[in-house]
């Protein structure tokens, strides 16, 4: 019970600002209401119905007229049917106001925090999709949304409508009789406690569930996207017992909830109607003067009240299911978007780059990346940066356009540090290439054409694929420039995929090109094409390469040679060999390899 407490207020403060973006829909709201007021008032009026009925049935012969209400003296034999259709007229009108209404704001309500959620997506830095997976990203829009859907549709409805229900039915018994009423309340705190010890519950299973989705889909979505690499190492059976075991767990967990709101329904009902049975006895036994008509009707209104109480104490379930996915949905829309503080904007740069003492370590890692970097590279420079796997070289040119924060050192374009620079101002000037291409299920043009480029006359997303080699096989294709490339490109060999994102940076024409592997994935007559159509377009920009082959760098100005995050050396092809360092020894590496692969050929 002490916990209880904070959590208490801790689930008001979930709901009230998931409420809050009811706001917009407040005057469909305010309709819905008023539907389900008009509904609730419905209920009262069937016992009221069923009194003049009953005192009718026991008058005698010829004084059946009766005042009723809306239709005055009347006969009764006409107007109670006449009264009962009247009731289901102004019934169904609330029903209608109160159900429709109210949907239009809960799938409003719905979009909008989808949107909001996707939209943070764009905005959150390149940290956060580090510590989580895509599989728990993808289940909090889906799957969390519709656990909200729940909390902002079925349980408002019910909500309002049972509670104004149970309002109305206790009004109406408390007019009738309010000593009998009076003891029938006495069990309200006893259902009070049973729906709060059931509330708790539901809100640790439903976070348990939604993590479980989480993993299922992560799952999936690992074994869909790497089918081929799943297939070529016969790791079929392997998938089949991860899927297997996540949703096992899927179900254990759903099964529980199941079992708590399986194990309280019955318990609540055994409350209520005990509690009827006390009623039932009483009324028999404190009639007084009360007609048949009145008895009936009390004991009716008391009947129609367990309904709308059981399915009040059910919806907790359905909001904390729906409250621990509002608190997932919101800890992402509470994560700190990427950092922009800038507001240098610049037309064009130059593309001068200066690195001062730069140092870097990855948030949450122990030991830095980057250990005092120091470079400068002029306009128009070809500079490559080589080195063994992890020396740093990928995480140096992915601080260029700022998908990391440095804290130490500094990064200058043209003089001005690029944290100074607006972050879309500053990626504008940089095009990047790396080697895990990136398509969309998209046409081809589309594809060249992406973003901040969609508007680009057709005429240079043609000369950007030529420029890129990319038109031999393009014009081949069923649509051409128009044929639909499948998710990521799967249509497509690796060495077409890294042309289209090539042709891409060459539709840019930003001033700093970054090439992180952009030819490994080509083969070698492809290679030799790419090569020359980087030689014409890198004239006039700042180009960065990451170069796993050393013969496809041999002309660039500068040679950084990097280890253990450090530039160990520094100079142009023929220097590095002559000082026969650590650039020498990769090359005679290379070279040997590239001997022995020449004598297996042959």
């Amino acid at each position: 019970m002490p916990q209880s407490g904070p959590q208490s207020v801790s689930s008001l403060k979930i709901y009230l600002r998931l409420l809050g973006y009811v706001r917009p829909f407040a005057g469909a709201f305010a309709v819905s209401i008023v539907g389900y007021l008009i509904f609730a008032s419905s209920q009262p009026m069937f016992a009221a119905v069923l009194k003049y009925f009953v005192d009718g049935l026991g008058a005698q012969a010829g004084s059946t007229r009766h005042p009723l209400p809306l239709l005055g003296e009347v006969e009764l034999m006409y107007g109670i049917p006449l009264l009962m259709i009247l009731i289901i007229v102004w019934r169904s009108l609330g029903s209608f106001l109160g159900n429709y209404y109210l949907a239009r704001v809960s799938l409003g309500l719905i979009n909008d925090l989808r949107l909001a959620l996707f939209n943070s997506l764009l905005r959150l830095p390149n940290a956060y999709f580090d510590q989580n997976n895509s599989g728990h990203l993808i289940s909090r829009i889906t799957y969390n949304v519709t656990m909200v859907t729940g909390a902002a549709t079925d349980a408002i409805k019910v909500v309002i409508r049972e509670g104004l229900t149970v309002v109305f039915l206790f009004g109406y018994l408390l007019w009738m009789n309010w000593k009998l009423t009076a003891i029938m309340v006495a069990i309200l705190p006893l259902i009070g406690l049973m729906v709060a010890s059931a509330s708790r519950k539901f809100r640790k299973q439903s976070k348990k569930i939604q993590a479980t989705m989480g993993d299922l889909t992560h799952v999936a979505s690992e074994t869909i996207q790497g089918y081929r690499v799943v297939r070529s190492f016969g790791g079929e059976d392997y998938e089949a017992r991860r899927f297997k075991a996540a949703s096992e767990d899927n179900t254990v967990k759903q099964l529980r909830m199941v079992k708590t709101g399986a194990t309280f329904t019955p318990a609540l009902q055994l409350v209520t109607f005990s509690a009827m049975s006390v009623i039932l006895f009483l009324v028999l036994f404190m009639r007084g003067d009360a007609s048949a008509g009145d008895l009936v009707a009390y004991i009716t209104a008391a009947g129609l009240l367990p309904k709308p109480i059981r399915q009040l104490s059910e919806v907790s379930g359905t909001i904390q299911k729906g409250l621990a996915g509002a608190e997932s949905i919101f800890a992402q829309l509470d994560e700190r978007p990427e950092t922009d503080r800038g507001t240098v904007e610049r037309e064009r740069v130059s593309g001068r780059i200066e690195i001062r003492g730069l140092r870097f370590r990855y948030p949450g890692a122990e030991r830095p990346v980057l250990e005092d970097v120091n470079v400068t590279i002029e306009p128009g420079q070809m500079v490559a940066i080589v080195g063994r796997s992890g020396s740093g070289k990928s995480t140096l040119v992915g601080l260029i356009p700022r998908f990391y924060h440095h804290s130490e050192g500094q990064i200058l374009i043209d003089g001005v540090d690029v944290e100074d620079y607006t972050l879309r101002n500053l990626r504008r000037h940089v095009a990047l290439v790396t080697q895990q291409v990136v398509l969309f299920n998209d046409t081809i043009a589309a594809n060249i054409a992406y973003g901040d480029l969609a508007q680009a006359p057709r005429a240079a997303v043609e000369a950007a694929a030529d420029a890129a080699y990319a038109r031999e096989f393009i014009d081949k294709l069923p649509q051409g420039f128009d044929t639909l490339v499948g998710e990521n490109g799967v249509l497509l060999s690796g060495g077409q995929r890294q042309r289209l994102a090539i042709a891409r940076a060459l539709l840019k024409d930003a001033p700093i090109l970054i090439l992180d592997e952009a030819t490994s994935a080509l083969d070698t007559e492809s290679e030799r094409h790419i090569q020359a159509a980087l030689d014409r377009v890198m004239q006039g920009r700042t180009t960065l390469v990451i170069a796993h082959r050393l013969s496809t760098i041999e002309q660039a100005d500068l040679i950084l040679v990097m280890d253990q995050g450090r530039i160990v050396e520094r100079g142009t092809h023929a220097e590095l060999l002559a000082a026969n360092g650590h650039y020498a020894r990769l090359h005679a590496v290379q070279f040997e390899e590239g001997q022995d692969a020449a004598a297996s050929a042959a």
